[in-house]
């Protein structure tokens, strides 16, 4: 697809309103159906509809006329597509030839009809029959070892897919499956237990109406989950504060218009109406929200020990720590211990930007916390959440109505396929309990993370890989390494619905599996059928499919598991897959029966108006932790000096465009910063660019400054002046992963650090790394 011409210039337009619409009509425009689309999207998000395939924000009970964003649309479109990736289409082009293509024509190809299977003699994809594809597979994996096999998830898949992929694998002896939790919220996963006893947020959507105070932590709401900008437009109207921290300025945290108000809009052509999000905006430095969150924390204490020692109403909430917390005591000697000198050093701001937003949140009686992967793909991104629920628990905002912290997850059942027992981490799971569902031991050894799955693809110890959905290797971190790795492989499986780069990899045998995308009808013997997911707020909603498939070969996804488990496994007198199959009734029944707290009369549930909740302890101040209580932490990192950073090394931030959604990129238009035509953009603060003798519009390279004894470099990236901190600078993911180590991710989590990439900068422009435009 020819790309337009590249222009760069500063947007002045709010998030939403015209600009938004107009987006989406030319997404509707570019990608054909429209009359599907047009049909469609009115059903997105609705009950007895379909929920997006996009982000995983949460759903009311009550939903708009038009309950879709801007980027949800764009998913829509992009997958009723009426282009199709045929097997003639593969007959014209060789795998070597489709590995120059850019991102976005691959998946612009259209979607996938027929299984295929690689033929190393003419380098092509060729068509074969379900029957074939499904015995080669199930030999393959026969003839490797379980502990040699990658069982990989991406977010897109339902509960009902997600449980029975994951008994697929166990019941094959393997517990590696790392999902793409792993690379953005395993933070989170890891923190908050720890803390508060549960692995999710404790906001539900209804507590956005009770809220008097709005904190948001390193997420790009207008971008990445842009629905929230309706509840965060709300709260602002009743002069809720939002005090946002966050490296860049991002539009949709700033100026709102509703697309779903027609006064709004009116107002917004006339006159340049909108809504004012933020009332306070701090742009630290990239890494520096812990130090952040401590001088907060440090406010907010030294506030409480000046107004007892005069004899006036205590800041903290004495009683709520006393009755429901640990380790109190050693936090506050802490807070009170370390210098504001080295929280400015470490956070970029001032004592009294800090002071200022402490007070706001010391005078507030309901306080949601809301953070993104700004906070968690750092080193020290486990214990910067924790100091994020320290906060919290300081004036007793969890386990309150209109209070919590809210993790915004990405793909829209990203939390839910960890829900129901995607994970390699054997104490996530209830082994005990699938042990006795199905009559077997489950395999209880750790199994490899994202992280450590593109290692021992590397160091050859993993022989397959099985890939429900994503586009593994483009979203991994050292994206060259594994890349180069990757051939190596035995087998390769990828379940998908349009062609990426990650399929253009092939093992020795090597299989592309085309599946039912969840806006489609899926017929099956019981007839039409039903699939969940769960969403940021941890509520369960079905998604109906409304049309037509777009070819008579697919297979729904609960169908391509249990044929590859029927092939691969022997017969199991408990378990029925062609009946699981025949009505995804069952298999809730099943993910019930494994998980009756959390999914307690799940068929009867699943349309239920906004979602039913899954029950969380913390949520009614029940703490299921070591200690029994919600656990204050003591930070080791923060309160440490650091090394000072070399001048000519920059902490570099990926970050993704409104034109995109994950490796999925839509086109090559950033409204909100003003790109379009290119993704080989550096965003740079113009006192570097001045100390680097660096001027707009000229080519430089980048390189990592991560010393290991591997080069890590790409070229071509256009040099623009663009609000970030100075010391800081941005640019795209995935066409940045290549410069960041797999060793380089955070601490306990193992989520790559891609929010502060240590990178110098050289004029030498080395060619383009792929996928750049």
């Amino acid at each position: 697809m020819p790309q337009d011409a590249v222009k760069i210039e500063p947007y002045k337009g709010p998030a939403g309103g015209w600009g938004s619409a107009q987006s989406l009509l030319q997404s509707i425009r570019r990608d054909g159906a429209a009359q599907d689309v047009l049909r469609l999207l009115p059903q997105q998000n609705k009950k007895d509809g379909f929920a997006c395939v996009s982000c995983a924000w949460a759903k009311p009970a009550e939903p708009h006329p038009f309950e879709f964003c801007e980027n949800g649309a764009k998913a829509t479109t992009w997958e009723l597509t009426d282009r199709r990736a045929t097997p003639e289409f593969f007959a014209r082009h060789t795998v070597a030839e489709l590995r120059r293509w850019n991102d976005h024509d691959l998946e612009y190809s259209g979607r996938l009809t027929e299984p295929l299977r690689y033929d190393p003699e003419t380098d092509r994809y060729v068509a074969t029959s379900w029957p074939e594809a499904f015995r080669a597979i199930g030999a393959e994996l026969r003839g490797l070892s379980p502990e040699e096999v990658i069982f990989y998830a991406s977010g897109r898949a339902s509960l009902e897919t997600s449980y029975m992929y994951q008994l697929f694998a166990r019941l094959h002896g393997s517990n590696h499956l790392p999902d793409s939790s792993n690379m953005c919220h395993e933070t989170t996963s890891v923190a908050l237990p720890q803390s508060l006893g549960v692995p999710v947020g404790t906001v539900l959507l209804e507590d956005f109406e009770h809220t008097d105070c709005i904190l948001s932590f390193g997420q790009n709401t207008g971008t990445n989950s842009p629905r929230m900008l309706h509840p965060l437009q709300k709260a602002a109207k009743r002069n809720v504060p939002i005090i946002v921290f966050n490296p860049l300025r991002e539009r949709g945290l700033e100026r709102f218009v509703n697309p779903q108000n027609p006064v709004e809009m009116a107002g917004n052509a006339l006159a340049g109406q909108d809504t004012r999000l933020d009332s306070q905006y701090h742009q630290l430095k990239a890494g520096g929200d812990g130090a952040a969150i401590m001088g907060l924390c440090k406010a907010v204490i030294a506030a409480d020990d000046k107004a007892r020692a005069a004899g006036r109403r205590p800041v903290i909430d004495h009683d709520f720590i006393a009755q429901h917390t640990h380790g109190f005591e050693s936090f506050a000697e802490s807070a009170r211990a370390i210098g504001w000198s080295l929280i400015e050093q470490r956070s970029g701001l001032s004592r009294a930007a800090l002071e200022g937003a402490a007070n706001v949140y010391c005078n507030a009686r309901a306080v949601i916390a809301k953070f993104g992967m700004g906070l968690t793909q750092h080193r020290d991104g486990v214990e910067t959440v924790r100091l994020l629920i320290n906060l919290l628990l300081l004036r007793g905002n969890i386990g309150r109505r209109g209070a919590g912290i809210l993790p915004v997850r990405g793909h829209s059942n990203v939390q839910g396929q960890r829900t129901v027992g995607i994970s390699e981490k054997p104490k996530l799971v209830p082994l005990d309990r699938l042990a006795e569902q199905y009559g077997f031991e489950p395999p209880r050894w750790e199994g490899w993370s994202t992280v450590d799955a593109c290692q021992a693809v590397i160091d050859g110890k993993a022989r397959g890989f099985i890939g429900l959905g994503g586009n593994f290797t483009r979203a991994v971190p050292d994206t060259e390494r594994v890349e180069a790795a990757w051939p190596g492989l035995q087998l390769t499986v990828h379940v998908a619905t349009k062609l990426n780069r990650s399929h253009l990899l092939p093992g020795k045998v090597s299989y592309l599996l085309p599946c039912l995308g969840r806006l489609e009808i899926d017929r099956q013997a019981g007839g039409p059928q039903a699939v969940s997911i769960e969403d940021s707020t941890a509520c369960i909603h079905g998604s109906r499919g409304k049309r037509e498939p777009a070819s008579p070969h697919l297979l729904s996804e609960p169908r391509i598991v249990a044929e590859m488990a029927k092939a691969t496994l022997p017969a199991n007198p408990r378990l029925d897959w062609d009946g699981w199959v025949a009505d995804y009734g069952r298999v809730r029944d099943a993910i019930e029966a494994t998980y009756p707290k959390d999914f307690k009369d799940f068929n009867k549930r699943l349309f239920e108006p906004g979602g039913f909740p899954r029950p969380l302890g913390a949520r009614d101040r029940i703490w299921a932790t070591d200690t029994g209580k919600a656990n204050f932490v003591t930070p080791g990192t923060v309160s440490k000096a650091q090394d000072p950073q070399p001048a000519d090394v920059l902490q570099l931030i990926t970050l993704r465009s409104n034109d995109q959604f994950n490796t999925t990129v839509y086109g090559y238009h950033d409204r909100f910063r003003g790109v379009q035509g290119t993704r080989m953009v550096l965003f740079m603060n113009r006192a570097d660019m001045k100390r680097l003798d660096l001027k707009e519009g000229e080519l430089v390279s980048l390189a990592c400054a991560i010393e290991d004894g591997v080069t890590r470099r790409l070229g071509g990236f256009r040099v623009t002046p663009y609000g970030v901190p100075e010391g800081c600078c941005a640019a795209y993911y995935p066409e940045c992963n290549p410069l960041i180590p797999l060793s380089h991710h955070a601490e306990g989590s193992k989520v790559p650090a891609a929010k502060a990439v240590p990178i110098r900068i050289d004029r030498a422009a080395a060619p383009r790394p792929f996928g750049a435009v």
